[in-house]
């Protein structure tokens, strides 16, 4: 447990919970929002959603409902201005939009505001993943390059299944298929903050020197370095858990700042004849050296 590197990421957050605050009435990109914190694009969404409890887009798009709420209740301004200033294009859309966080419309807000009718809203306490919630085994090590074999996939991550198939169908023919082959997940985007069909992932295998791609199978390489990495047991499903874990609580108590580049998994075990409970996968988190 290192106290000042927690009370250092916490107040980074901390940092970046006001500026949003200062600036709702702003386009507040992911990479602003890193900046602010002194964090990597690659892992401040993952942080914050592990020290807030909620996605950054979940919670700016919160705050202006909120915001939104209180206005309404004050009978100013009209109810489309306050639609465009919390960031809807239409009338239409942020009725649906406070309907379902608030339980009523704007309207039925406004026409009862003079009324004694509580709005509940749905703040949560900031930094709210509590201690003891989740625990992985996670070690650093420092590890060499990895030369890989890679098919691109474009889409929601649990559909990367069907490229990992087609990558093996090539790996095969060629004998590059062993017991000693590794198979490999990377991540380049946070599903809370890209849209699905916009997520781009590679499914990998380990490969000597020597190998070239060809058609939709690249070649490149995992580099070199420092990792932490954790072991989550259990379905596929489950690793947003263990990411939040490792994001919010580990690696803030680490000592240690996660290094420019992206995530990886690697899968121990075969999902085809692997229960989903006892499946195995490491999750790689690139260190600052």
């Amino acid at each position: 447990m290192n106290d000042r590197t927690e009370q250092a990421y916490r107040q980074r957050m901390l940092r970046v919970l006001l500026y949003i605050e200062e600036h709702l009435d702003q386009a507040l990109e992911l990479e602003r929002l890193a900046r602010v914190a002194h964090f990597s694009p690659y892992h401040f969404h993952r942080v914050f959603t592990g020290f807030v409890g909620e996605p950054v887009k979940q919670y700016i798009r919160r705050l202006r409902l909120e915001r939104a709420a209180l206005q309404l209740k004050q009978r100013s301004p009209a109810i489309t201005r306050i639609a465009l200033d919390a960031g809807f294009e239409s009338h239409e859309a942020f009725s649906r939009a406070f309907k379902k966080h608030f339980g009523m419309t704007p309207s039925d807000l406004r026409q009862s505001a003079g009324e004694d009718r509580a709005v509940v809203l749905h703040t949560e306490p900031i930094f709210t993943f509590a201690k003891g919630d989740y625990a992985m085994e996670v070690r650093i090590e420092n590890t060499p390059a990895m030369r890989i074999a890679f098919v691109r996939h474009v889409g929601p991550y649990d559909q990367i299944g069907p490229v990992f198939e087609r990558l093996c169908g090539w790996a095969g023919p060629l004998g590059l298929l062993g017991p000693d082959t590794q198979f490999m997940g990377i991540y380049h985007d946070d599903p809370d903050t890209t849209a699905a069909e916009k997520l781009r992932s590679d499914a990998a295998v380990s490969v000597n020197d020597g190998v070239e791609g060809s058609g939709e199978v690249q070649v490149g390489e995992i580099a070199a370095g420092d990792y932490a990495i954790a072991t989550h047991v259990g379905p596929y499903s489950e690793l947003k858990n263990a990411y939040r874990w490792l994001y919010g609580q580990w690696l803030a108590s680490s000592g240690r700042e996660p290094a420019d580049a992206p995530c990886f998994e690697r899968y121990l075990n075969n999902p085809e004849t692997t229960p989903p409970e006892e499946l195995v996968t490491e999750i790689y988190v690139p260190l600052k050296g």
